[in-house]
């Protein structure tokens, strides 16, 4: 006969025991759990090893049961399991170890004596079963417990032990903790003010070989107890001096204590403290307070900010706090940024056994500590697992460490071709500079203010990622719309404004990322600022972090050259559509703006956006000059609502003025049609728009924005075209030559027909860009780099050498 949760019978029931097969059982009776408890129903133990004097094996409710394994029914035994001890507490059960330290039964357990528990469960698993007492058994897996060092498994075992009364002060935790920033916000009342609600009273007792000793002596005679404050007062119980005592055990408890109540004497508990306590004993231990350092450890608690992994919540920084609140009433840090665990780069947690882990120095070595870094402060925001591995990291390499390092170059060649510093040449007033200069110093003031702020509220993340985002603008719109002011041989006061503003905006981010990137911004700073200013702080951590100009921040500026750029990106999907390259001139990009605002602001920066999509010329039109539309019911929508009127009604809104329908549906507005003499009034999101591109123009659109450029080629634009296809192959050649920026080349060429007349007309053009004082027709004498190209249907054959 079996007692068992009903949910569980096909689960347990292996079959009929007398033949060995099928399913074969009988429910006698079916009772509720509680009215098993109102019986006060008994057992009898399978083994009385230890027999009790109390009535210690009755039925009792367990929240940690169910009826989703197992049998519905759990054998507790106090002294082996957490729940099993809370539950025994409950019902005052005894606490029966059948098993020693060292895992093995103790001595009255005669049939096993001595055997390490794991090994003797086939042993007993017989004994049941020749007693008639065992129904089945088997093997499953479940999660267990191992010795990390020797991979042994482990027992939970009910130890005596010393405990620090928590509990007590659950209420002044829980004050303390609304005292603390913590980074993720969700931590203080989840993952940690959970922790606290749920505070149960800290076991600080430990048993190992060595460590901090717990203070505590007892009197082997009367058995009287004292807690020892310190050193001063150890030697004064001791009656001796002790300057060269290890307070560690096994050490200290060599001394012994005369006993001020009897004439005996005085050993130490046993027990050490729980090393966790040490963690928590940090800020005093620091300043050895209160023995010394009393103004200097009230100067410096608490602590302004901490950080450690998120699993840190039931460990360090539970032990700070609940040492704190014991100790001063208070807590011991205001902010708190939690890490949350890194993970492989297939997003599984680090395991030796796995072979997954990755060693930081295999990224270190190839990408340097700085990419390191980077990675981890922008991948997620603290809290969250991330995942890492050497090419995680490399994509910081990429996408943005490169594109930093290339802005910096590219300043520096240019400023040491120039022998520009930054008392060169007169300041060029921001007002009086360039709108592209003044927007790059709004963005770079507006990111001061922003990185300052968010490094106050200690969001690290927040801080780091707006910076990468406005060194790929420095780079790719700023300097590449400001090469040519670089490279142009006039030194005026545009010249100087771009020089001016540039090295503004590098050394500035070399301040802002200092406490991120340490060694690449110290390598900037050093060629920079030291190396023209000997009076300046000897190192960027030694330069105060940059202070935002308020007055140079023009939201307005910062607007359109945002939109200009945003049409910018689709007049190039555009291109990219009718798949002509941007050195291709065109006679004009089209623009349909959503607001006369947006105009006025394209209108103000036409010459950035003009030659960023090389055209000659910018024009506003409506979206109908650049597209056609074609208009169609949603059927997944309309069908059901119209059923056999749908085709009716798709008919009546294709003989609708298509711009009309669209005009309407923009604006939010339904449109009325008829339909087997209905009136029928259909909502935007029931009417499909498609576009096609009219002829001669490719169309970029995205959110009411649309861009169009004309597609059409005339020969005077196929010709400037091929002179710029010529320079970028002379610049090719330069390169390969391995010629300074400056150096002035002599550009030999033989041409087909086609490409030598471009080159003629052109000539000034393609000198100008690439440095060339003579060109000379014929082929290029032998030592020359040269090479020979095809240009669409024609062909040319170019050698460059440096002119003395």
């Amino acid at each position: 006969r079996l007692i068992l949760a009903r949910d569980l019978i096909d689960e347990v029931i292996k079959g009929d025991p007398s033949t060995g097969s099928g399913q074969s059982y009988e429910i006698t009776h079916v009772v509720k759990g509680q009215e098993m408890l109102d019986l006060g129903m008994h057992y009898q133990p399978l083994f009385t090893f230890l027999p009790t004097d109390k009535d210690a094996h009755y039925l009792v409710p367990g929240d940690f049961v169910s009826t989703e394994e197992g049998t519905g029914i759990v054998h507790i035994a106090p002294a082996f399991g957490a729940e099993d001890m809370e539950v025994g507490q409950e019902h005052d059960l005894p606490v029966l170890q059948t098993v020693n330290e060292r895992g093995e039964f103790i001595d009255a357990v005669t049939p096993w004596r001595g055997v390490f528990v794991k090994q003797a469960d086939p042993q007993i698993t017989e004994e049941l079963k020749n007693r008639g007492l065992l129904y089945d058994s088997g093997i499953y897996t479940h999660t267990y417990p191992f010795c990390w060092r020797c991979d042994s498994p482990l027992l939970y075992y009910a130890r005596s032990t010393w405990f620090i009364e928590t509990t007590r002060l659950k209420d002044q935790l829980l004050d303390n903790n609304d005292k603390i920033n913590w980074v993720p916000d969700h931590i203080k009342h989840g993952r940690f003010g959970n922790w606290l609600e749920n505070n149960v009273d800290w076991a600080l007792g430990r048993e190992r070989y060595w460590g901090t000793p717990l203070p505590i002596w007892v009197c082997d005679k009367c058995a009287d107890m004292v807690m020892v404050s310190g050193v001063r007062e150890l030697e004064e119980r001791a009656g001796r001096p002790l300057d060269d005592l290890d307070l560690h055990r096994p050490y200290v408890d060599e001394v012994l204590l005369n006993c001020e109540k009897c004439d005996g004497k005085m050993h130490r508990v046993p027990e050490l403290i729980d090393v966790w306590f040490d963690s928590g004993a940090m800020p005093v231990a620091q300043w050895h307070y209160p023995f010394e350092n009393q103004e200097v450890f009230e100067e410096q608690f608490p602590a302004d900010f901490i950080c450690e992994a998120v699993d840190q919540t039931r460990g360090w920084f539970y032990s700070l706090h609940a040492e704190s609140t014991l100790l001063f009433g208070e807590p011991c840090f205001l902010n708190c940024v939690c890490l949350g665990l890194i993970l492989d780069e297939k997003g599984e947690k680090m395991s030796k056994s796995k072979g997954n882990v990755v060693d930081p120095w295999s990224v270190l070595d190839v990408h340097g500590a700085d990419a390191l870094r980077w990675y981890l402060y922008t991948a997620s925001q603290p809290g969250e697992s991330r995942r890492f591995s050497v090419d995680l990291v490399g994509e910081v390499v990429r996408k943005f460490l490169l594109t930093l390092w290339n802005t910096y170059s590219f300043f520096v060649t240019y400023a040491n071709i120039d022998a520009f510093g930054p008392t060169t040449s007169e300041e060029v007033p921001v007002a009086e500079r360039p709108a592209l200069d003044r927007w790059v110093l709004t963005e770079l003031h507006a990111l001061v203010r922003h990185v300052d702020k968010s490094l106050a509220n200690y969001d690290v993340t927040g801080a780091a990622r707006p910076i990468q985002d406005f060194v790929d603008d420095l780079s790719n719109w700023y300097v590449r719309r400001s090469r040519r002011r670089f490279w142009k041989s006039a030194q005026d006061t545009d010249k100087a404004a771009a020089y001016q503003t540039l090295y503004e905006a590098l050394v500035t981010l070399s301040k802002l990322m200092a406490p991120f990137m340490p060694f690449t911004s110290e390598a900037m700073y050093q060629n920079l600022v030291r190396a023209v200013d000997a009076d300046a702080p000897a190192s960027v951590h030694l330069a105060d972090f940059p202070m935002y100009n308020a007055a140079l921040i023009d939201e307005t500026l910062s607007f359109h050259t945002r939109l200009t750029m945003g049409v910018a990106s689709l007049g190039h999907a555009a291109r990219n559509k009718a798949q002509i390259k941007v050195r291709q001139p065109l006679v004009a990009a089209l623009v349909k703006t959503r607001t006369p605002a947006e105009q006025k602001a394209l209108e103000a920066l036409a010459d950035q956006l003009k030659e960023e999509l090389n055209v000659k010329e910018l024009r506003f039109v409506d979206a109908e000059d650049l597209v056609d539309y074609e208009v169609k019911p949603v059927h997944a929508k309309l069908g059901p609502k119209y059923g056999a009127l749908l085709p009716q009604v798709a008919e009546a809104l294709a003989d609708l003025p298509a711009d009309a329908v669209v005009r309407r549906v923009e604006a939010g507005e339904p449109v009325e049609v008829h339909a087997d003499g209905e009136t029928l009034h259909l909502l935007p999101e029931e009417i499909q728009v498609d576009t096609v591109d009219k002829a001669g123009f490719a169309v970029a659109e995205d959110g009411g924005m649309v861009v169009g450029i004309e597609t059409e080629l005339t020969e005077e634009l196929i010709r400037e075209g091929l002179a710029r296809e010529v320079v970028r192959r002379v610049q090719s050649l330069r390169k390969d030559a391995d010629f300074e920026l400056d150096d002035r080349i002599r550009t030999y060429f033989r041409a087909s027909e086609g490409l030598a007349s471009v080159l003629a007309e052109h000539a000034d053009y393609i000198a100008e860009e690439t440095l060339t004082d003579d060109f000379v027709e014929g082929v290029p004498p032998a030592g020359v780099t040269s090479g020979r190209f095809d240009i669409d249907t024609e062909t040319i054959t170019l050698g460059v050498e440096r002119v003395s």
